[in-house]
């Protein structure tokens, strides 16, 4: 009886959770745009509105690339409607509107709420409303203390107003991973000594991108044994999350050191990154280098400066990016942890893909193989258009196309010479990057796919030679 409820209402809705979804982000860059465009917005002469337009992609879509130095261009006014962007496009404007509308409406629909089950990206729809006001007091606790410790740095160097300011943006801006910021160009670059910034903006970073889903997980299990803290291990709480939060977590400490240690050992003698530091702020830097390349896109000095080979295995980083139920991009841990183990399995000669003890659903690898093909096909048909629209080199353009799509934000400086084909590309990489491949594919095949819904065929196995 539910699934045919279900069914009903996709059949009779012509705007699929999907459609919503995108179509949401749409609306907020839009209003975000034209906001932004405004004289009260700006402080010098008035840009392109394809240039605000870009802005307000970035900033809703957590990503930080730019064309424009935003701090030079617009006032206090214009920033706090990037930081409202930001904290927006972390949160998702669907997940506020139905915090809303459950105040309003006191019981949400059964369609809202399963348009709540996609943003969420959750298998179930009864736990999507309480899952959104968690989310909602786990975000602003988490910013406010982040804020408030970033206000012991910020506030004896610029002032109570100022340095306060500088927090909440800062704060909300890394736990959204974002990477955005409204200083000095040599801002960060001022800070990459100072190990309490690294570490809290680090911190800040991590949690944003490891999903709500695992620290509620943590969160529960952590109280479970608050009345046995003397027998508290770590391997004991490891053993009790959930399938999804030990492969999450287990991937995030992997990519986080491995990535750390390849770029200690590949910039270490480079002067222009690394090499005129002390041992000890080397491996500071590495560390935060690593946890802002997967999603943030922060950094203590200049991403250009970095050796092509450095650039390119963290490539492969952003191209992961953060975790499924963040605002972080890429094709999540989970999906690369998937598919690496299924090739791992093929090599090995075993049928089925299994983990911690649990076996894999058919469903779920497909899906992965599908997210990874698709991004390949995204990320290579953009890098064609803009080698084409773009002079620019080639590793460049790729540096760009790959960021815009994991919403990273590193640029080799190309950014700012966009021309408005480029800008355009750049735009749709970075709304593709923060909805989701498979979520914009669906987007467009989902009526046809209604309307084809019929009973399954199974037709007779067939045969082909593979290389």
């Amino acid at each position: 009886m539910y699934n045919k409820v279900i069914k009903e209402i996709k059949r009779r809705n012509l705007i699929s959770p999907t459609r919503q979804l995108i179509l949401s982000f749409l609306l907020v860059i839009l209003i975000g745009a034209m906001v932004l465009s405004l004289p009260i917005s700006n402080r010098n002469d008035q840009l392109s509105f394809v240039n605000h337009l870009f802005v307000a992609t970035s900033a809703t879509c957590v990503t930080g690339l730019f064309p424009i130095n935003i701090r030079e261009q617009y006032t206090i006014w214009g920033q706090l409607v990037i930081l409202v962007l930001i904290q927006i496009g972390g949160l998702g404007f669907l997940t506020l509107l139905y915090v809303l509308l459950s105040k309003i409406q006191k019981k949400l629909s059964l369609r809202q709420k399963m348009v709540l089950q996609e943003m969420l990206n959750q298998s179930s729809i009864s736990s999507s409303s309480l899952m959104v006001r968690r989310i909602l007091a786990y975000t602003f606790m988490v910013e406010a203390i982040g804020a408030l410790l970033l206000m012991v740095i910020f506030i004896p160097r610029y002032g109570g107003l100022r340095g306060s300011y500088y927090s909440v943006f800062h704060a909300i801006s890394a736990f959204s991973n974002a990477g955005i910021d409204v200083f000095e160009q040599t801002y960060l670059m001022a800070y990459g000594h100072h190990p309490f910034f690294l570490f809290i903006t680090g911190s800040l970073i991590v949690l944003g991108g490891l999903g709500f889903m695992v620290w509620f997980d943590l969160v529960q299990h952590l109280k479970g044994q608050r009345g046995d803290l003397h027998r508290f291990r770590v391997r004991r709480l490891f053993l009790k999350l959930s399938l999804h939060s030990k492969v999450v977590v287990i991937m995030s400490v992997v990519l986080i050191l491995s990535a750390a240690l390849i770029v200690f050992l590949t910039e270490r003698s480079n002067p222009q990154t690394l090499g005129h530091l002390s041992a000890l702020h080397q491996v500071q830097q590495s560390f935060f280098l690593s946890v802002s390349t997967r999603t943030a896109g922060f950094s203590t000095f200049p991403i250009y400066e970095l050796r092509q080979g450095t650039t390119l295995i963290l490539g492969l980083f952003m191209f992961i990016g953060g975790s499924p139920g963040s605002a972080a991009g890429g094709i999540k841990t989970t999906t690369f942890m998937i598919t690496v183990l299924m090739v791992y399995n093929i090599y090995k000669g075993e049928k089925e893909v299994h983990v911690f003890g649990k076996r894999i659903q058919k469903r779920l690898i497909i899906r992965s193989f599908a997210i990874v093909l698709t991004a390949f096909v995204v990320i290579f048909a953009a890098l064609v258009i803009l080698s084409f629209s773009e002079p620019a080199p080639l590793f460049d353009l790729s540096v760009e196309v790959i960021s815009a799509f994991s919403t990273v934000g590193f640029s080799r400086q190309l950014t700012p010479t966009l021309s408005v084909v480029g800008q355009l590309v750049v735009m749709a990489l970075m709304l593709i990057g923060r909805v989701g491949p498979i979520t914009m594919l669906i987007s467009f095949v989902n009526k046809s796919h209604q309307q084809r819904e019929k009973k399954e065929l199974r037709y007779l196995d067939g045969d082909l030679l593979l290389g």
